[in-house]
């Protein structure tokens, strides 16, 4: 016998793979782990660094699986920690520093309790069985597709391949982010139980798959038509936008970006998020205009996407923002008195902003709801030819400009639809259905530029059948889980 050898590699130890798949990890590789996986998320993007560091959780205990999950979101969040000092939504400067901390752990909290509870029914239902492995990991994907519809979720595992591995991303084509989803996980249950074969055989296949949905998407030259819209990034500081400095600032951007329009025969200008005032009225435009800003219902304050034709000097359409976002634009009812915003109130769920031509009906997301796939897919299966994305990312700093370019480029392969995006400091960008970057402006600069967008009619399968097809699956694997006579225990 080799006594020289670990007491697990030598006969009568437990061998090396026995030890892989049936010890906990201790909760400092949880908390480490964790930490890797908020790392790997965009604006980094390395789908195979995720999957090492998902490993641990399918042997995790619903301890284990709080920590990595509370590191995981602390992580990828941190940019929350931006939003200090609040003085621009009236929050006193001693609430400040509580309030935006309070925000972030509160996501941190969020993300340990269901990732506790997920680890917790994997270790119940047996995480060696590969149907417990595939009810999970389709369970994770629709709970990131659920809370989307809520008001702190933004990214999760659904976009964890970009902007590093488009052949990858490329499968939101058939199913969207709950496919990535489910697909990160699988493929960390592979390595974890140590299926070398099995787990190349999905690598191989699922960048094939991939790679000709993209190979797929019309070319520009196919599109039905293509829009010329002159896009203005403002660059103005959040916490000085509505001074008589910065909007006199902004006026003079629209009236260059106007002319622009005007030389080279644009269909309109696009200006992001906020960028009009409640009540400002517009001198008569010679190009229309596609704006953010704010407009009164009743009694209610709206942030929306406001259409000038030309020639008109009041919005003559308009689509509410729907999802809020916390503390920015939405604070519980007993703390509304802090915001100098005044309380912004939600529109209708539906996406879908039917323009008169050239600009047709297009597909909108307002910020934090560029994070909700399923409304924009269904916008498109409604109609729309485009996809337009607007936000105001400042303060934040330009890690989250990356997350929200990275969730443009899923939702533009999604939907096999062009997308716009439009934001006060970037991105400021014109996105294929392949998920390529075709025109962006430069981040945290005023600026103009003139971009092209075709307009489409094809769909992708995921518009088609929606996710339907992914909830018969899990149901079919989750009663396999539930009902199997299998031996439940990891060997």
């Amino acid at each position: 016998m080799r006594h020289d050898l670990p007491l697990g590699l030598r006969h009568g130890g437990r061998p090396l793979k026995s030890w892989l798949t049936t010890a906990e990890p201790p909760w400092w590789l949880a908390f480490l782990a964790g930490g890797l996986a908020g790392l790997a998320l965009p604006p980094l993007g390395w789908p195979w660094l995720l999957w090492i560091a998902l490993v641990p959780l399918w042997r995790l205990s619903w301890r284990g699986g709080a920590v990595w999950g509370a590191a995981a979101v602390l992580v990828s969040h941190r940019w929350l920690l931006a939003l200090h000092p609040l003085d621009w939504l009236g929050v006193p400067g001693l609430l400040s520093a509580p309030l935006v901390i309070g925000l972030w752990l509160i996501c941190g909290v969020a993300a340990a309790l269901l990732v506790g509870l997920w680890c917790a029914l994997v270790q119940r239902a047996g995480p060696a069985r590969l149907s417990t492995a595939l009810s999970a990991a389709w369970l994770w994907a629709f709970a990131e597709l659920l809370l989307a519809k809520g008001p702190l979720f933004w990214i999760g595992l659904g976009v964890a391949p970009l902007p590093g591995d488009r052949w990858l991303a490329g499968l939101a084509w058939f199913g969207g982010a709950p496919l990535l989803a489910a697909l990160q996980l699988l493929i960390s249950w592979l390595l974890w139980r140590l299926r070398w074969r099995a787990l190349l055989l999905v690598l191989v296949a699922a960048h094939g798959l991939g790679a000709a949905a993209l190979a797929a998407v019309p070319s520009a030259g196919m599109a039905e038509a293509e829009l010329s819209l002159v896009v203005a990034q403002p660059n103005l500081p959040t916490r000085e936008k509505f001074s008589a400095e910065q909007q006199q600032r902004q006026r003079q951007l629209l009236m260059k970006a106007m002319a622009a329009a005007e030389q080279q025969g644009a269909d309109a200008v696009v200006l992001p998020e906020g960028a009009l005032p409640l009540g400002q009225a517009l001198p008569a435009m010679p190009v229309a205009l596609l704006s953010g800003g704010f407009r009164r219902q009743e009694l209610d304050e709206r942030s929306s996407v406001l259409w000038f034709p030309a020639g008109s000097t009041r919005p003559q359409q308009w689509l509410d923002k729907q999802r809020l976002v916390p503390l920015g634009e939405w604070v519980p009812g007993g703390l509304a008195g802090l915001s100098a915003v005044g309380g912004v109130s939600p529109g209708e769920a539906p996406r879908l902003l039917a323009l008169p031509p050239p600009l047709g009906p297009v597909a909108v997301a307002i910020c934090y709801e560029l994070s909700d796939g399923l409304g924009l897919n269904q916008a498109v299966r409604d109609g729309a030819g485009w996809l337009l994305a607007i936000a105001n990312l400042d303060p934040y700093p330009l890690a989250l400009q990356q997350q929200f370019t990275a969730l443009a480029q899923l939702r533009a392969i999604e939907t096999s639809r062009w997308l716009l995006s439009s934001a006060n400091t970037g991105p400021s960008a014109l996105i294929s259905p392949r998920g390529e970057l075709h025109q962006q402006l430069p981040a945290n600069q005023e600026s103009l530029g003139l971009m092209q967008v075709p307009t489409l009619s094809s769909e992708s399968l995921l518009t088609r059948w929606g996710v339907w097809p992914q909830w018969l699956l899990w149901l079919g694997f989750l009663s396999r889980t539930c009902f199997s006579n299998d031996e439940r225990q990891s060997p």
